[in-house]
């Protein structure tokens, strides 16, 4: 197809970035680290030449949790895989579109996943999920770049007049099928924001001291509220210490439930994340059960539990069907590829977590089949700032989510987000009433507006 692109130019740029306030989740606490952004320059069958732009946090902290390699190292190997797939996409050879080479890609990206880490003596070979993280800045400058060389709303280049169908990676049944038949023709014009409460953060202003940071930014959930209005709350729970789960949990609902009926907000949505630490669901289970019996409201406020299990699908082989008659369980992490989503589908998960950072060719994919097929999912963020949230709430804003989209840069990096983003994208920096306005997503590619952004 004309619309197809050749790769001219992959270029990278990487800043370090310290948190605001610590960042705890699972069993890590994320105070520093390094953005990518990268700049792709493209031409496609007309000889039409353009750039596209994506950015993500190298984030091993979720991508490469293993508390025995030190931090250091394994973001320095995260940093040389995105410059190796960075070598593979400049190489790549012909033309074609954006998922396509992905697609063809991938196998790549998992070899060079692990031949990184085996010459930096990261044993085990880390998750394939990190290796996802690295590409999927490059992946979300070569959709943006397919959709400013063509002049379209990139969302609008995965229909026949662009791309081929997705039998390609589906199989017969999809013989004919569309992204864009799964997807929404327009931007919603709000999404709802999912406030994420961290494990260290502090929940009523009665706890706030002269340590909390003196910026003139909320440093308690009460005030987030107040400000914001955010009315989904997202709850990072220990996932080995029952009593304080629970009452942790308890806590963040009636917290929110006084402060937005103050603000005459009715709806309240919670979610639930253990970041794996669970070692069997039967934590859970025995969670909602006791959250029930000592909250019904809150019990019934909540909308999902997100990957209370390792990553591993392989290694336990979990039975969630039994917690997923309480509550929608969302697989997150163990969703790399295509099979882990069957595996997990077989062994009784509800639903799956999208991500930009798992890179927007396999979201595009995933989102597809997972709406043919019925299956819920969410749209989440590595606490995305700057370009990857205007790119992350303009994914959850084309697809049908559960709920939203969670979005948590503005609590933890604000500084990250540069003047001109936040002039240009206001409504998708700046929380009203719990939900981002996404009026700004404009023009051609994935809606930057770079050339306001850089004027």
């Amino acid at each position: 197809m004309d619309s197809d692109v050749r790769i001219k130019a992959v270029e990278t740029d990487y800043r370090y970035e310290k948190a605001r306030t610590p960042l705890k989740f699972g069993s890590v606490v994320v105070e520093e680290v390094t953005y990518c952004t990268v700049k792709a320059t493209v031409e496609n069958g007309k000889g039409d030449v353009a750039d596209g732009y994506g950015g993500i946090f190298l984030m091993d902290f979720w991508g490469w949790p293993d508390p025995n390699l030190p931090h250091e190292a394994k973001a320095a190997a995260m940093l040389q895989i995105t410059e190796q797939y960075c070598d593979l996409v400049r190489s790549y050879a012909g033309a074609a579109h954006p998922v396509e080479i992905f697609y063809d890609l991938e196998d790549d990206l998992r070899q060079a996943n692990l031949d990184v880490c085996a010459n930096r003596d990261l044993s085990p070979a880390q998750p394939f999920l990190g290796a996802l993280v690295c590409a999927s800045p490059v992946d979300a400058a070569l959709h943006d770049a397919f959709g400013m060389v063509n002049g379209i709303d990139t969302y609008n280049g995965y229909g026949p007049d662009f791309m081929c169908d997705l039998s390609r990676w589906l199989g017969p049944d999809f013989k004919g099928k569309y992204v864009a038949d799964y997807i929404r023709d327009a931007y919603l014009p709000q999404v709802p924001i999912f406030h994420l409460i961290g494990g260290l953060d502090k929940l009523t202003e009665a706890e706030v001291d002269d340590s909390d940071p003196q910026d003139g930014l909320p440093n308690s959930l009460e005030a987030w509220i107040r400000r914001d209005g955010m009315y989904c709350l997202k709850v990072k729970l220990r996932g080995n210490d029952l009593d304080w789960d629970i009452a942790r949990t308890i806590a963040v609902h009636d917290i929110g439930r006084r402060e937005l009926d103050a603000l005459g907000i009715k709806q309240l949505h919670l979610t639930a994340d253990t970041n794996e630490q669970c070692e069997t669901p039967d934590y859970i289970i025995e969670m909602l059960h006791q959250i029930r019996e000592r909250s019904p409201e809150c019990y019934d406020r909540i909308l999902y539990v997100e990957q209370p299990t390792e990553r591993d699908l392989t290694a336990q082989r979990h039975d969630m069907r039994e917690l997923a008659q309480l509550k929608p369980v969302i697989v997150d992490e163990s969703l790399t590829d295509l099979e882990s989503f069957d595996l997990a589908m077989e062994l009784g998960w509800s639903g799956i977590a999208l991500k930009s950072c798992k890179c927007q060719s396999s979201d595009m994919i995933m989102a597809a089949k997972a709406k043919d097929l019925g299956i819920d999912y969410s749209v989440q963020d590595l606490t995305n700032p700057s370009l990857a949230l205007i790119h992350s709430v303009g994914l959850g804003a084309r697809l049908y989510t559960i709920m939203g989209v969670e979005a948590n840069s503005r609590q933890f990096f604000p500084a990250s987000t540069l003047p001109e983003e936040q002039r240009v994208h206001s409504g998708i920096f700046q929380v009203r009433r719990g939900n981002a306005a996404t009026a700004s997503l404009q023009g051609p590619g994935l809606g930057y507006q770079m050339d306001k952004m850089q004027q």
